[in-house]
């Protein structure tokens, strides 16, 4: 199975120091779900994983979580993409839960329900916390310059083998030649 980990906000869509707090704040970035939809078309199985602390804060609650993530499957639909499963921590930043990334307990639930080791998997973020909990998970560190990317290229905690492009359709470029 060619399975894909994608972080949600900067990778997917546009990001926002204020949290996307609802579906019509939730933009994709040009390019991102035409390159899912050719991840699928290629055999992909794609995956979301993304930690939505502002759940755990009272920013918004799952109602509204699941408004956006259903925008964002309706527009996928709309050029031929799909997601295999949506993932997620609702924990706030302070907590000692085990799936808030940067540790790697999000990506584990993932591996259980899919029956696959994580090595070589890609996992897909703009953030060090991503890039962190695909090493701890033994998955491949991809960063995209998008959402935070380019500060987070800048981090001198970089894990050494991350693999650097410029956004996720470019990944999918490179994974379906």
């Amino acid at each position: 199975m060619k399975l894909i980990i994608l972080d949600r906000d900067g990778v997917i869509n546009q990001d926002s120091d204020q949290f996307i707090k609802s579906p019509e704040e939730w933009k994709p970035i040009p390019g991102s779900l035409e390159a899912i939809a050719r991840l699928n078309q290629w055999g992909w199985r794609v995956v979301v994983a993304s930690n939505q602390s502002g759940v755990g804060r009272g920013l918004f609650g799952m109602d509204t979580l699941n408004a956006i993530n259903d925008r964002m499957v309706k527009a996928l639909a709309q050029v031929g993409g799909r997601l295999d499963a949506i993932f997620f921590c609702p924990h706030a930043a302070d907590s000692t839960c085990d799936c808030r990334k940067p540790k790697p307990g999000l990506l584990l639930q993932i591996a259980e329900r899919f029956n696959v080791d994580l090595d070589g998997v890609p996992v897909v973020g703009d953030s060090l916390r991503d890039l962190q909990a695909a090493v701890a998970a033994g998955a491949r560190p991809y960063l995209v310059l998008t959402g935070k990317g380019e500060q987070t290229r800048e981090n001198p905690e970089l894990p050494p083998a991350t693999l650097v492009y410029p956004d996720l359709d470019a990944i999918a470029a490179e994974l379906t030649a």
